[in-house]
């Protein structure tokens, strides 16, 4: 990789040795994101092999976040513990809502039959107690009415 190569230039020759650089494998598989620096990075300088001094801002690799521990016991299956005793505690509640349903429903109706008695037996009080008149009913009497240019007279 580093061979000498022969360069002419203005009519002579000149070898010189050509550097190419390889990149280095990224100690880690995540890419790296450009992100501004939190504070102002040291300035590093490196010593090449042919005595150059290269010097530059020193890169630290962003480390991945820890991995996070498994729970012992799954996130599904506390949900479904956790469904199965919502279940059992609206059971409780629906159990008690239907019976209090019943309950009025009974109510309405034993207030509907006793109306129905009581009137029943005021309408018949009504017709059996009529005093000595044993027609019933209400007397009208009516006389003899005269209309003379719209205007009633009796």
């Amino acid at each position: 990789m580093n061979e000498p190569t022969t360069y002419r230039s203005a009519g002579y020759d000149t070898a010189a040795v050509v550097h190419h650089p390889a990149p280095l494998a990224p100690a880690h598989a995540m890419p790296l994101l450009p992100m501004q620096p939190g504070s102002i990075p040291s300035v590093a300088s490196v010593v090449l092999p042919d005595g150059r001094v290269v010097t530059g801002y020193a890169i630290n690799p962003m480390q991945p976040e820890p991995a996070v521990a498994k729970p012992a016991v799954s996130r599904a299956a506390v949900n479904v513990a956790l469904g199965g005793v919502g279940f059992l505690a609206v059971c409780g509640g629906l159990l008690l809502l239907t019976t209090f349903i019943a309950a009025l429903t009974a109510l309405i109706t034993q207030l509907i039959i006793l109306a129905a008695v009581i009137f029943g037996g005021w309408i018949a009080v009504q017709i059996f107690s009529a005093g000595g008149d044993r027609r019933g009913g209400t007397t009208v009497n009516i006389r003899k009415a005269v209309i003379k240019r719209n205007r009633f007279y009796s």
